[in-house]
């Protein structure tokens, strides 16, 4: 199984080398894949009809989530989404051969960067089989070949997508090892030891699932194992404003990992703001646990006193931690303490205070008068993503293409040696 694995990794790395070298033939195989989800949707949507038949007695029985079943289900419109996304990326600048430095070091010696692919990229990630040809197409794109484990539950509907995009890529004269399905989470462990052949993971599903692939392999890991979000809402708020970011930042899909999981409010405005919160809240079906301030100004609403392991709890339900505190600096200190580099929020008028929390909070994405929910690569612009970074060795937040290029510098002289060199004056 490793040999095997390990086998594939090196074909992998091999087609990579390929695509390096490749400009417009990326665009050409991303348009017939988009061709082959479409002409193929009915092969498709049979193969997810039949991971759904084998989900539903799963899901009847407690032991699937109905949001995990929700998320296991292709549709035709998703499929139409899905082509249309392909498209664009092929319409879409090249990431690759872009000069973002460029200086000249003496007579007829040019220095410049320029962005080049990563390589080979392994991805594993849960459910969601509509995620396969947004990764598929994105990696393609930024000239690396990619290796895709997926979860179990919707083995038939990847198998199928890989089929047809793996055909297209060879339609198109790429080589088809660009793009490779795992089949066994046997498997994943031995791609996590294929250093050197594999240079980046991306792991997209649950923090178990993030936190096990970090500590098992030397390879470069890109993804985060916690969304733990906050929303802060300043003494200089706009109430009515902060009202909305709140509840959309909790309950428009509580499950996903840049909902919010505590909420602060700064005392002066907590006798106004957390009665008319508490109450949108409770209709909506959110349990609130709450420190001992904040369950006093909830009057009539029904609270649960919070515990130290709450703020340092990613719910991912409808449930959300409540604190008041003195000052923004406490804001900051609490958000620094438990959260997760993730996105956090303030609601404010406050330019200074917005500065401050700008320059202090320690995240990926931070936020002003706007729900965290905004932290996903489709809604930054990016077409889709591959998975959001917390780290900040590499790109961090929504990864999209510019995410999957790395860099190198290109210097050329006219036979120029270092014995003889002598740096030119800048100043």
């Amino acid at each position: 199984m490793t040999a095997d694995v390990r086998a594939l990794a090196r074909r992998a790395k091999e087609a990579a080398r390929v695509l390096a070298a490749c400009t417009h033939e990326k665009d050409h195989a991303l348009r017939a894949m988009a061709d082959a989800l479409d002409n193929r949707s009915a092969e498709i949507l049979a193969a997810n009809e039949e991971d759904l038949a084998a989900a539903r007695p799963e899901v009847r029985a407690g032991r699937m989530s109905e949001a995990l079943f929700h998320r296991l289900q292709l549709t035709r419109p998703k499929l139409a989404d899905l082509v249309a996304g392909l498209r664009q990326l092929a319409a879409a600048p090249d990431p690759v051969g872009r000069v973002t430095l460029s200086t000249q070091l003496d007579a007829g010696l040019l220095l410049e960067r320029v962005t080049c692919p990563i390589g080979v990229v392994g991805v594993v990630f849960e459910a969601r089989p509509d995620a396969l040809p947004q990764i598929a197409g994105l990696c393609l794109k930024a000239g690396n070949a990619v290796v895709l484990k997926g979860g179990r539950e919707a083995e038939r509907s990847n198998r199928a997508l890989t089929a047809a995009l793996g055909d297209a890529i060879a339609g198109a004269g790429l080589p088809p090892e660009a793009l490779a399905l795992l089949a066994t989470r046997e498997e994943v462990s031995a791609l996590l030891g294929a250093e050197g052949d594999v240079d980046l993971i991306v792991p997209r599903g649950s923090a178990a699932l993030v936190r096990h692939i970090q500590e098992h392999t030397r390879i470069p890991v890109l993804g985060h194992a916690d969304g733990l979000c906050h929303v802060y809402v300043d003494a200089r708020a706009n109430l009515t404003m902060a009202h909305a970011v709140v509840i959309d930042a909790k309950t428009q899909y509580p499950a996903a990992c840049n909902a919010i999981e505590t909420l602060l409010v700064h005392e002066t405005v907590a006798d106004a703001f957390l009665p008319r919160i508490g109450r949108t809240l409770a209709d909506q079906g959110v349990e609130l646990r709450c420190d001992p301030a904040a369950a006093r100004r909830l009057g009539g609403v029904r609270t649960v006193p919070a515990t130290d392991a709450d703020w340092a709890t990613e719910f991912g339900d409808l449930i959300l931690a409540i604190r008041v505190v003195p000052s923004l600096d406490a804001a900051i200190g609490h958000i620094n303490t438990y959260g997760s580099r993730h996105t956090e929020a303030i609601v404010t008028d406050d330019d200074a205070a917005w500065a401050r929390f700008f320059a202090e909070v320690d995240a990926a994405g931070v936020y002003r008068n706007a729900s965290t929910r905004f932290a996903d690569g489709y809604r930054y612009g990016f077409g889709a993503e591959v998975g959001i970074s917390t780290g900040k060795l590499h790109p961090r937040g929504p990864v999209g293409l510019d995410g999957l290029v790395t860099y190198k510098y290109r210097l050329t002289g006219a036979g120029h040696v270092v014995a003889t060199f002598q740096p030119r004056d800048r100043t």
